[in-house]
């Protein structure tokens, strides 16, 4: 049986999540961190994205305690306002009313965790500490001080790889240990721009949506943060007719952004300054198998499983990542040997269901929300949902529940084809509000058989 400590690599909000649930479980946990302790520095090392919190995330903070807390410091965002070329917009809910993601500058999350941690007994954080190597069969994993070049020796008995996308812990076991790893980069890259607030910081854009400009094979996100201003993320092939290459100085650029954002453009200041003053950061997926080393090593969050943006889950599937290990910690009342075995098998399945979500939602993003057969499928989903209460939307699936992600997927695949049925129909364009336009819809539900029950549950009623 092992001692009740643990060593983990990223004080990420993953990383020192986890280390708050392992305190609350009597563990001595210690934290180590390569970069500054962000209580002390504004600074989020190039990794600006707001965060989208929604239902899983939400759900690991309130079993420990922390959902008020944090929730504080978010926005709700409703829907996607898309915005055509000519600046006019359209409002898309993302689900049942009342239901919405929450808006979260990630530096702000991480800072209120560890400021809670910090106060919490059993937790030790050592910043600016990068881990340069792992000893496996002694158990000692090596950290350089990047103010001193300064090397530490720390022994472990439970090593938590939560170290991020570009991990030593994951890099170590692959090298020694024949680990698979996977990382597919996309052709397209991002960087982050400004739209700062109004007047007495009043937000220039819709408060409570997630905005984005789709065009096609690029697109521009916005979201909001409580100080007024907009966190804008643009999305943009590396190379080609329409890319970051192709855009080499001021009158390319606003040329550009004229032309397909110019909405955006108005209202984003100094966007010469933020285009060319950074570089553009790739977006890439990572595949890992195993995510464990025997009895005492494990990956979690981006280490294990970092995915593209498209989906808002990456941190919330870190978090449930937590909740879930937790869970099983519980079951097996800390016996790690069986714990670790049944973590892998609990999450692997689901991290790759959702980097495959996250995926197909960039597609959705960037080329469905302005089509108007994808807009008439969301609304046909919404009315079906609305009378049958069985039939959930896959993003509601995804974002609104504990439904695990690949179950979800099974099921969205079944929505796919259950509506390419539908809007087959002659004339469903015009008459699916209509009671015979209906008769037809309720007509391939029951030949589909997936929602038989409840439809017929429902017409009893009726």
């Amino acid at each position: 049986m092992h001692s009740k400590s643990i060593l983990i690599t990223g004080a990420g909000p993953v990383g020192t999540l986890l280390a708050i649930y392992m305190a609350r479980r009597g563990y001595t946990v210690s934290v180590y961190e390569k970069r500054e302790d962000p209580r002390k520095t504004l600074l989020d090392d190039g990794r600006s994205i707001n965060l989208a919190l929604s239902h899983r995330g939400i759900h690991a903070l309130e079993k420990a305690g922390l959902e008020k807390i944090i929730l504080e410091h978010a926005i709700p965002m409703k829907g996607r306002m898309v915005h055509d070329t000519k600046g006019q917009t359209n409002f898309q809910p993302y689900g049942d009313e009342g239901q919405y993601i929450n808006s979260i500058s990630r530096g702000g999350l991480n800072r209120s965790l560890i400021e809670h941690a910090s106060k919490q007994k059993g937790i030790d954080f050592h910043f600016n500490q990068k881990c340069i190597g792992i000893n496996l069969e002694t158990k000692i994993a090596v950290f350089e001080n990047h103010e001193n070049g300064e090397e530490t020796n720390v022994s472990y008995s439970i090593l938590a790889g939560s170290d991020g996308a570009f991990s030593q812990i994951r890099k170590t076991l692959q090298e020694e240990k024949a680990f698979r790893i996977s990382i597919e980069k996309l052709p397209q890259g991002y960087k982050e721009l400004h739209l700062p607030a109004g007047q007495g910081n009043r937000h220039l854009l819709e408060k409570n949506a997630l905005h984005i400009w789709p065009r096609a094979q690029f697109m521009l996100i916005a979201l909001p943060n409580t100080d007024g201003s907009f966190t804008c993320t643009l999305f943009l092939p590396f190379e080609g007719e329409h890319s970051f290459a192709s855009i080499q100085n001021k009158k390319q650029l606003h040329a550009f952004f004229e032309n397909f954002f110019p909405d955006a453009l108005s209202l984003i200041e100094n966007i010469e300054e933020e285009y060319f003053d950074t570089e553009a950061s790739f977006l890439s997926t990572v595949h890992t198998f195993p995510l464990i080393f025997d009895d005492s090593v494990f990956l979690i969050g981006d280490a294990a499983h970092a995915i593209v943006p498209f989906y808002g889950q990456g941190m919330n599937a870190g978090m449930e990542d937590v909740r879930i290990l937790n869970e099983l910690l519980d079951q097996w009342k800390d016996n790690w040997p069986k714990v670790l075995p049944e973590y892998q098998k609990a999450r692997k399945l689901n991290v790759d269901a959702i980097a495959e979500l996250s995926m197909r939602n960039f597609i959705e993003m960037r080329d469905l929300v302005a089509d108007e057969n994808f807009v008439l499928r969301k609304k046909i989903e919404a009315a079906i949902h609305k009378k049958y209460k069985d039939y959930l939307p896959l993003y509601s699936m995804v974002t609104f529940s504990d439904l695990p992600y690949s179950e979800a997927l099974a099921k969205g695949k079944e929505h796919d084809r259950l509506m390419e049925e539908i809007l087959a129909l002659p004339d469903i364009k015009t008459d699916w509000e209509s009671e015979k336009g209906w008769e037809k819809i309720e007509k391939i539900l029951l030949k589909k058989g997936v929602w038989e029950g409840t439809v017929n549950r429902n017409n009893k009623q009726e």
